[in-house]
């Protein structure tokens, strides 16, 4: 929530007339940066000097007329008002004694004609200065043609020789106009008496095209509906037009705090957030504005410590609440779709409902502390509509409340929503309560479960610092025809040293005492990121203890493992497993036995890109990417955000993966890594690529044909410094001798003949050249031949 504190003892500590300074080491000013006060009106009779104004340790960068008697320094009301000063109760053109100015003194520097004035703030109209302004650069995403399928295959074989076999597909066709995908899974079983079966569906085809300077995105074909929290989604087919903030990384879309304050001298400013240091800037004198993004989701301490050109602080303590369910004021969200809703999805591949629907969700941020929402949908014989609000109330949390109404073929409901969120670095609580009336409906409930009747949820939690943390919530809920269902939950967490923690949780059916659940856990961490996890679980059909130890593969590539062994009333059992990340594939393999039944397993997921006319095979890509060519120069090595991410193949040619969605990313050469005979247009790129979708990147990499060449004259001794060089055919290339008669020429055919020009004549001389791999040959010495004189 914004904190608009305006620092009124910083005023009253820093208004007094600071003592004299002394002269400043400041350069003088190139007169051509100087803004001259026009003379409005006499300022009186004395000395006419025409001086640059220093207001408050300020340069203002403007000269102004004064006149001097003696020891007083006089100016006309207007060129003061100009220079920043209210002169309240002051009306008209005439002069001033600057001492008739309460509080404000000067000192006349003749030396540099300038007049440094040190004025109390309330005497002053300054612009307020803006800190840590946020500026929205928005990149311009680029992508390039080219497709990409990732896979998933996964197959088990039991003890009895059953077969099942499964794959995940996800098809990208990718341009600048956006992305087409599809999905499909398939599957093939085999059992013993029963023989093969085989089936097969589609998931879900969407094309999408971003517009990242409005934060919009438009899809066509299925989508999921947008929702608010007192509404439901549904899944359809159709169009959508739907607000997408992930377009814009950098933007902040919930209020942040603005501290506001005075400086009568040049300070610098420090802000502290919970007692860590996060922002530090000089500011000029006068009013500041300091924006900032919290490092905390809740109540908040913040300080803004203020240090003056004369090392005296004054420190401001503010308390401040944020929350990201409230709406930047001004700022928009919505999303509007039409279409058919999707049914069986997952069973069938193109069951839709016969009637169209329709849905809009939209939320403004009215103010920093109030954010409006508002939901209506239709379908056949079915209207729903809905408002509701997130209120911020000051540093005590967030209230969020709604009201719907719907009729469904005559017949009418209405729904209820109530909610309290607040928070801090220690203390967490919520509560949350939607209840329903009459017969209330949505699309959704058309085609699935109807909304329930109750639904009422409670969390706390609190931190307990080198205690641990704990947990309670409570969750009740009641559909149409159906009884309630209320359970009670708790956890306990505790840190042991660095490398050891303790976990207790329990979970309670209110309204069946014997169905209960304790789970205690004991986890040890150890070098080369294994773990050894020991547990123990108590519900309504016994105990059970599980013992896990296990070493996850590396995101970045590498192997890993599993074993984990269960016994107890639950059953008993356990499992092997190992896995392997390639730069092409992910591997896993596995056994696991339960109750005496065996069964193996093993999983190959990746990608396949084909992009630029080559075909590269990758682990699989969820998010952005990008192919470097360097033209056909293999083992270059590339370098994403300054750290080596592969080098090129023998085509040239790099996938790099991921890369960040509408964000810059670098991309480089080393090009101490160059071998000699390589030309390079640029070392490093920024781009910014959309989202699922790749971009080619062209680095201008060029193989030349160059040599150092040894030029002798007749009589054996190098051609003289500064003697032109060109090849025959090629006047324009002439390149100048160096010391004892070495030229480099670039661009060399299988036969050469170069022709040079000497202080006293020419000559010329012919050779052959063969490329020697990533060097530059040195030829000769040889004779250059002709008539010198």
């Amino acid at each position: 929530m914004r904190s608009a504190c305006l620092a009124s003892a910083l005023l009253h500590g820093l208004a007094t007339a600071a003592p004299d300074p002394g002269p400043t080491p400041d350069p003088v000013p190139d007169p051509s940066s100087l803004t001259v006060i026009p003379e409005r009106a006499s300022a009186g009779i004395g000395q006419d000097l025409y001086l640059e104004v220093v207001l408050n340790g300020n340069p203002t960068r403007k000269i102004a007329h004064f006149m001097r008697d003696g020891e007083r320094l006089r100016a006309s009301a207007a060129t003061l008002r100009e220079l920043g000063f209210r002169l309240k109760g002051r009306e008209g053109d005439a002069s001033l004694d600057l001492r008739e100015i309460a509080g404000t003194s000067f000192r006349y520097d003749e030396e540099r004609q300038r007049v440094e004035i040190d004025a109390p703030a309330d005497q002053l109209d300054q612009a307020t200065s803006v800190l840590n302004a946020t500026v929205a650069v928005v990149p311009e995403p680029q992508a390039s043609p080219g497709a990409l399928l990732n896979y998933d295959l996964y197959g088990t074989r039991d003890q009895h020789d059953a077969l099942g076999l499964s794959a995940f597909a996800e098809l990208r066709l990718f341009n600048a106009w956006g992305v087409l995908s599809t999905t499909a899974l398939s599957r093939v079983t085999d059992s013993p008496g029963s023989g093969w079966g085989a089936d097969s569906m589609r998931l879900d085809t969407t094309f999408s095209h971003s517009f990242v300077d409005r934060a919009l995105t438009l899809r066509i074909g299925d989508a999921v509906s947008g929702n608010l929290s007192w509404t439901r989604a549904t899944r359809f087919g159709g169009i959508q037009l739907q607000r997408n903030f992930a377009l814009q990384p950098d933007l902040v879309t919930f209020p942040v705090p603005a501290f506001y304050g005075q400086a009568t001298l040049p300070s610098t400013v420090d802000l502290y957030i919970n007692g860590l240091k996060q922002y530090s800037s000089p500011v000029p004198a006068g009013p500041f504005q300091l924006n900032t993004v919290p490092i905390v989701n809740g109540n908040g301490q913040a300080q803004v410590v203020i240090t003056d050109a004369m090392g005296r602080q004054n420190t401001l303590d503010f308390s401040f609440y944020t929350a990201n369910q409230l709406l930047r004021s001004g700022l928009s969200d919505f999303s509007f779709e039409a279409g058919y809703v999707r049914k069986g999805y997952g069973v069938t591949s193109f069951s839709y409902a016969h009637d169209p629907a329709a849905s809009g969700s939209w939320r403004y941020g009215l103010t920093d502390w109030l954010t409006v929402e508002s939901h209506a949908e239709a379908s056949a014989g079915l209207a729903n509509a809905g408002a509701g609000a997130v209120l911020g109330v000051g540093r005590a949390g967030i209230v969020n409340l709604a009201l719907a109404g719907s009729r469904d073929h005559g017949d009418d409901g209405t729904q209820a929503q109530l909610g309290y969120t607040w928070r801090n670095d220690h203390f967490n609580f919520s509560l949350d309560s939607t209840r329903t009336f009459g017969g209330y409906r949505d699309v959704a409930a058309a085609f699935g479960r109807a909304p329930p009747r109750r639904s009422d949820r409670a969390l706390a939690g609190v931190m307990l610092g080198r205690a641990g943390s704990l947990g309670v919530s409570y969750v009740e809920q009641r559909y149409p025809g159906e009884e309630r269902t209320r359970f009670a939950s708790g956890y306990y967490f505790l840190a042991l040293g660095r490398r050891c923690s303790f976990s207790l949780s329990a979970n309670q059916n209110l309204d069946d005492h014997r169905d209960r659940s304790v789970f205690a856990g004991l986890t040890f961490s150890f070098d080369d990121n294994r773990s050894l996890g020991l547990s123990a679980q108590h519900d309504a059909n016994g105990n059970t203890v599980v013992v896990d130890a296990n070493r996850p593969i590396n995101p970045d590539g590498g192997y890993g493992w599993r074993v984990r062994a269960e016994d107890g009333s639950n059953g008993h059992g356990g499992q092997a497993e190992v896995g392997y990340r390639a730069e092409q594939v992910q591997l896993l393999a596995g056994i696991e036995n339960r109750d005496d039944e065996t069964r193996a397993y093993a999983d190959a997921a990746g990608a396949l890109v084909f992009m630029d006319g080559q075909l590269f095979a990758s682990r699989r890509i969820d998010d952005a990417f990008a192919v470097v060519s360097a033209n056909g120069v293999g083992g270059l090595p590339v370098l994403l955000e300054n750290r080596p991410i592969g080098t090129t193949d023998a085509r040239g040619d790099l996938l790099v993966t991921p890369l960040n969605a509408y964000q810059r990313n670098k991309l480089s050469i080393d090009p101490m890594q160059l071998p000699a005979d390589v030309r390079i247009d640029r070392v490093d790129a920024q781009v910014t690529p959309s989202d699922r979708a790749g971009m080619l990147v062209r680095f201008g990499v060029e193989t030349v044909r160059a040599a150092s060449i040894v030029l002798h004259d007749a009589n054996g001794k190098p051609l003289p410094v500064g003697s032109l060089v060109s090849l025959a055919g090629k006047p324009a290339s002439a390149t100048a001798v160096g010391y004892d008669g070495v030229v480099y020429l670039e661009g060399l055919a299988d036969h050469n003949t170069l022709a040079v020009q000497t202080p006293t004549g020419t000559c010329s001389v012919g050779f052959d050249y063969r490329a020697p791999a990533h060097t530059v040959p040195v030829i000769g010495p040889l004779a250059c031949t002709g008539s010198p004189r």
